[in-house]
């Protein structure tokens, strides 16, 4: 039986599928205002492997991923500059041609790390008109109330709020998690928000803003206001709706966006932890509160990525991206192979030096794997399948299903190349979980092995058939000389290339 961990109820569940043999998965996607950095990009690794790893159990998946590309404050107490209005302002493009180029460099980076794509993206700005919808629902049934800057959700009216994060033994005081402004209680959070005209101040010289006062009527502001004039510029992103022209909070998109495309209830929602005590405890009270049943049964998240011991973020000086990676040298899968080394569930320390300890494993893992079982003249083809593959197939599959134990998977995996115990045509099936391209490392196969060190190679064996030790120790260092190291074992004999 497959277990996760949910974090809805604070423990491991055996998970059963709403519909037999079917899993409906939303993972929370990025706001793209920047590049995706690395520990963001853990994230999304340890959702693949729980993608893959169902798929490898045998279940159809139907993956919907968010784009978030409006709504997203810089602070999550509802204030502050929308992430994307200020991405624009810091490069000087418009917020959509910023959502459009950092959308494109996410799904690049993704590629590059052997990330399945979801079946379905789907980008707030297309679907505001399902918020709305929602936001209609909750206010119909008295959950919500208005402020001077927006339609909030009353969490007082919901008595399960934050019951996934725990909240009510938090002793949240006004002021601790947010400015309450408006707001009736701290835990209240914007469904909508109201545009507010934003002023821009743009130097001109004295002259020209002593015209421009007198022509509007007041030559003594010219005085206040020497050299400079005002002008009113309003959001590049807003909408028309039942409340004014606004945009929508950055909750209520994940709500409205994974019950159209999966339903409500689904299988699984998934996210980094730092979603739990905010975006995710907030998806659950409104979800639940329109409908009166659950958004998901299960609730899955993945630990941070700590660079001395600190969050990696995008505020902060420790921001690395997979470019910066590569920068410096390091393979994308050699990152990969570095957070499949520890479970999702804890936290994972970065350094560059256990970057390269990763990376120099990830190389002796696809050696391994292209040695492994190969036997007489040639180092072409896949090896069939030997008796010990079910055997470690099993415990392969019994550490999947143990809450995503990839680490043990791992393990289990260079103990059976050390032993000569699995086949290269397991290892591949074993590769559609781990991601790791190991099928590359077959391509050094497609090259026989040279004239001289294939003819050497079958004497040899023959004189092993023959018992003849000596001749084939001879012929061993001949071979040895060329470059080459030969191995035997009881399934044959395995050559490779020094």
């Amino acid at each position: 039986m497959f277990s996760l961990y949910n974090t809805l109820h604070h423990k491991k569940e055996d998970f059963k599928p709403l519909k037999t043999g079917k899993v409906g998965l939303y993972t929370c996607g990025p706001t793209v205002y920047n590049y995706a950095h690395i520990g963001n990009l853990r994230t999304y690794v340890f959702e693949d492997v729980l993608k893959r790893s169902l798929l490898f159990l045998g279940y159809k998946v139907k993956h919907v991923m968010n784009i978030t590309d409006v709504g997203h404050l810089t602070s999550d107490a509802d204030t502050g500059e929308d992430k994307m209005e200020k991405g624009a302002k810091r490069e000087g493009k418009t917020a959509w041609d910023i959502a459009r180029f950092y959308t494109e460099a996410f799904e690049h980076d993704i590629a590059e790390l052997n990330i399945l794509p979801p079946d379905i993206y789907c980008r707030a700005t297309d679907y505001i008109k399902e918020q709305i919808a929602l936001i209609k629902k909750l206010e119909k049934k008295g959950f919500t109330y208005k402020t001077s800057d927006g339609i909030y959700f009353d969490t007082a009216k919901f008595p399960d709020y934050g019951k996934m994060a725990n909240l009510k033994n938090q002793e949240l005081k006004a002021g601790a998690r947010v400015d309450m402004g408006d707001k009736k209680n701290p835990t209240d959070f914007a469904l909508w928000k109201f545009s507010v005209p934003q002023v821009t101040v743009i130097p001109t010289t004295k002259e020209e803003s002593l015209s421009q006062s007198i022509t509007d009527g007041d030559p003594s502001s010219a005085r206040a206001s020497l050299g400079m004039t005002k002008t009113e510029s309003k959001r590049q992103m807003e909408w028309e709706s039942p409340w004014g022209v606004g945009f929508p909070g950055w909750h209520i998109e994940c709500s409205a966006m994974s019950v159209k495309f999966l339903g409500q209830p689904f299988d699984i929602h998934c996210g980094g932890i730092d979603h739990v005590p905010v975006h995710h405890t907030n998806e659950i009270a409104q979800s639940e509160a329109a409908t009166g049943i659950p958004l998901a049964n299960f609730w899955v998240h993945g630990e941070y990525l700590l660079t001395q011991n600190d969050r990696m973020a995008k505020s902060g000086n420790n921001f690395l991206t997979i470019s910066t990676l590569k920068e410096k040298g390091f393979d994308t899968l050699a990152y990969r192979f570095f957070l499949l080394q520890t479970h999702y569930r804890k936290q994972l320390n970065f350094s560059w030096e256990a970057l390269e300890a990763a990376q120099n494993g990830y190389h002796h893992l696809l050696d391994a794997v292209a040695n492994c079982n190969t036997s007489k003249n040639s180092l072409q083809g896949i090896a069939q399948r030997s008796p010990d593959d079910t055997k470690i197939s099993k415990k392969f599959t019994t550490a999947l299903e143990d809450d995503l134990n990839l680490p043990e998977a791992l393990a289990l995996v260079w103990d059976a190349i050390k032993a000569k115990t699995v086949s290269q045509k397991t290892l591949l099936e074993f590769d559609k979980v781990l991601g790791l391209n190991l099928a590359d490392a077959l391509k050094s196969q497609t090259t026989p092995l040279p004239d001289a060190v294939a003819v050497l190679l079958a004497q040899r064996n023959e004189a092993r058939d023959r018992r003849d030790f000596q001749a084939s120790d001879e012929l061993r260092a001949q071979i040895e000389k060329l470059g080459y190291e030969v191995k035997d074992s009881a399934s044959g004999t395995d050559i490779t290339k020094k």
